[in-house]
């Protein structure tokens, strides 16, 4: 009878997401999109003294003075050639990438019928992990050396949770959630509840962006802290409950459960098998429930009160 109990449970499981991946499975085939991809990064470093005036006034907006002599030191500057050199060995054929955005590209103007596709230029950063990809409406920036590949020898000095999503897959997830940020009101909210359902809608805007992307590479948890969170749903929610946590205004559950971590902070000896932003987790599978027990559209959901999608989600997470 147990077994029966945990077939059926799993198969409700599997049988809700098949739904809710349906309702986000649009055609956006028909919506042409003029994608613009300048390659800075290899314009640059292919640069002279003799091309530099041309290649400046290309790139008029990434040459912020005209000392001349800088850009030539950094153009031959040893350390950055090997840069460039380990990035082109990723990047010289950018053509998936190019697939990619269009995609992205053409399931936001399916939502949002006012976005423009912006200018995408690609250059080098020396691995500037706070400003990987730069987004204002009009040009899309992406530091191609933040994606070598997360064991790559040029991130040993960077903390694993961070280097484990500087890889080629993660870099449409970046971008997608570059925009997003512009897209979502700033968030003004309180209680610690509010706080992760704002995030779950963000995470929700990544499912109808990107649905081809798995579910564990668009929050980048690795493969077995991700499977810690589905298989601690329960727990975890019974732990936010019992200490009282979902309308506290506490700003430290922010470092605790939504700040980018090692781990998430419940202050337990099994802590380091988690992920962190674990309350961004949840506030997604809030949002999600919300969603498939609610004929709303995505904007529909993005306009509504956080507390009324904690009311209407009926979330009870079971094992």
């Amino acid at each position: 009878m147990q077994r029966i109990c945990v077939v059926f449970i799993v198969f409700t499981i599997l049988f809700s997401c098949k739904k809710e991946k349906e309702k986000l499975e649009v055609d956006v085939s028909n919506i042409a999109i003029d994608l613009k991809v300048a390659r800075f990064d290899i314009d640059f470093y292919n640069t002279t003294k003799e091309t530099l005036p041309k290649t400046k006034e290309q790139y008029r907006v990434l040459f912020p003075h005209d000392n001349d002599s800088v850009w030539i030191n950094k153009i031959n500057n040893k350390d950055e050639q090997e840069l460039f050199a380990e990035t082109q060995k990723i990047f010289q054929d950018f053509s998936g990438e190019e697939k990619q955005l269009e995609k992205l590209f053409q399931h936001i103007s399916y939502y949002n019928k006012n976005f423009n596709s912006p200018t995408v230029i690609t250059m080098l950063t020396n691995i500037d992990y706070d400003n990987r990809v730069v987004y204002n409406k009009d040009f899309l920036l992406i530091s191609l050396d933040a994606y070598l590949g997360s064991t790559h020898e040029f991130y040993n000095d960077f903390p694993k949770y961070i280097s484990q999503n500087n890889h080629r897959e993660h870099l449409i997830v970046d971008v997608a959630n570059a925009i997003i940020n512009t897209q979502m009101p700033p968030n003004v909210e309180r209680n610690f509840i509010d706080k992760i359902i704002y995030e779950g809608k963000k995470m929700y805007l990544l499912d109808a962006y990107l649905p081809q992307i798995s579910d564990r590479e668009k929050i980048g948890y690795v493969e077995e802290k991700w499977n810690w969170a589905l298989n601690s749903e329960e727990d975890i929610w019974k732990y936010f409950i019992e200490k009282e946590f979902l309308f506290s205004s506490d700003s430290e559950l922010n470092k605790r459960f939504i700040d980018i971590a090692p781990f998430s902070k419940f202050f337990l000896g099994e802590d380091v098998l988690s992920p962190g932003r674990i309350g961004i987790w949840v506030g997604w599978r809030i949002v999600r429930s919300y969603m498939e027990k609610n004929d709303v559209s995505l904007s529909q959901l993005l306009q509504t009160e956080e507390e009324e999608i904690f009311k209407k989600s009926k979330y009870k997470p079971k094992k």
